[in-house]
């Protein structure tokens, strides 16, 4: 199998690169810069290629061999659809590592598309949305009638850049939670709880994460809200937080933000990354008042990223779902992110 990751010079390119290098992989490293591409490449004696993103028929010639490719490079709300548009053209399996929900809602609206070309697109094999995706389809499988699903999430480890870009964009978009089966915009913050994460009890509050895209698509659940525990996120208002919202999302701020996040920003090291952790919690319950409730704990949050695209790689190859616009869950069933080193479920119950 012939696979590559485009966007390879950045923080997680390279991550995924060394551990599909450790892994017997030998992946086609690209971007569409020459000098940081082949400073990726040479060391690791891997074959390169350089193209940008700007003519989906070009990406299409240069994915003409390839079986699956791996976009890595943000922001995806830019650099999603040309790529994607490039594998239906060439008929490439696509994984992506999005968080963005608006990056789903695009994919998900080409399922006929992809089956047609007979292309699987699974945008967030990563972090973004593989534990917190998995967990949901696991508590809808336990309580079929579920209509309103809880997820949340929380980490110690640092951010790359890539990361802290795609979530100041979305900051500036506003809180977004499902309701009755619709995207809705609501306001930052809006909805705060508590939630027995396996460590113990801690306060969360929502904000616009991809399964309130994704989940929907995974269970069917139609009201999704996602909730982290970030510090400064608990100090935003519930109301009144249009001001912040304006604030982020204008212009100026977004340019001067995300300057700053390149020059200044650089993703955690192998050290800070071993110590680092994740907690993830779903919960699903019905008008009755049943709830179903499961948990996780995993290794750092970009360590899982890696792992969880190599094997999706794999995957693609081996078990070869239908074709067409998955989640995680849906194209490798729920168990998948069980196969993830260091991971460990506490089941539904």
């Amino acid at each position: 199998m012939n696979w590559m990751i485009y966007g390879a010079s950045g923080y997680t390119g390279r991550l995924i690169a060394d551990l599909a290098i450790e892994r017997g992989e030998r992946p086609v490293l690209a971007g569409r810069d020459p000098a940081k591409v082949a400073a990726i490449a040479a060391p690791r004696g891997l074959p390169y290629r350089i193209f940008d993103l700007s003519d989906p028929e070009r990406v299409a010639e240069q994915l003409r061999d390839v079986d699956v490719v791996a976009h890595c490079a943000g922001p995806f709300s830019a650099t999603s659809e040309p790529m994607i548009s490039g594998c239906l053209r060439s008929g490439t399996h696509y994984l992506d590592i999005t968080g963005e929900i608006d990056v789903f809602e695009a994919a998900f609206a080409r399922d006929a598309e992809a089956r047609e070309a007979g292309v699987v697109l699974v945008p967030g094999s990563g972090f973004d949305v593989v534990p917190t995706d998995c967990l949901a389809a696991m508590v809808a499988a336990e309580l079929p009638g579920a209509t309103r699903l809880d997820l949340a999430f929380q980490a110690s480890g640092g951010i790359s850049g890539g990361t802290l870009k795609s979530a100041l964009e979305g900051a500036g978009m506003g809180g977004r939670a499902r309701v009755d089966g619709d995207i809705c915009a609501v306001p930052l913050a809006w909805r705060r709880r508590e939630v027995p994460f396996p460590s113990g009890s801690r306060t969360v509050t929502s904000l616009p994460w991809g399964d309130v895209s994704t989940a929907f698509h995974s269970t069917g659940i139609g009201t999704i809200t996602t909730y982290t525990r970030m510090p400064g996120l608990d100090r935003i208002p519930s109301r009144g937080s249009g001001p912040v919202r304006a604030l982020l999302g204008s212009a100026p701020v977004q340019r001067a933000g995300k300057a700053a996040i390149g020059a200044l920003v650089r993703g955690p090291g192998r050290a800070h990354r071993s110590r680092s952790w994740v907690e993830v919690y779903a919960e699903a319950s019905d008008e009755s008042g049943r709830a179903v409730s499961a948990a996780l704990i995993g290794p750092d949050t970009y360590d899982l990223t890696a792992d969880a695209v190599v094997r999706a790689v794999g995957a693609l190859h081996s078990e070869r779902p239908r074709p067409g616009a998955h989640t995680p869950a849906t194209a490798f069933g729920a168990d998948f992110v069980r196969r993830l080193h260091g991971v460990k479920v506490i089941e539904p119950a």
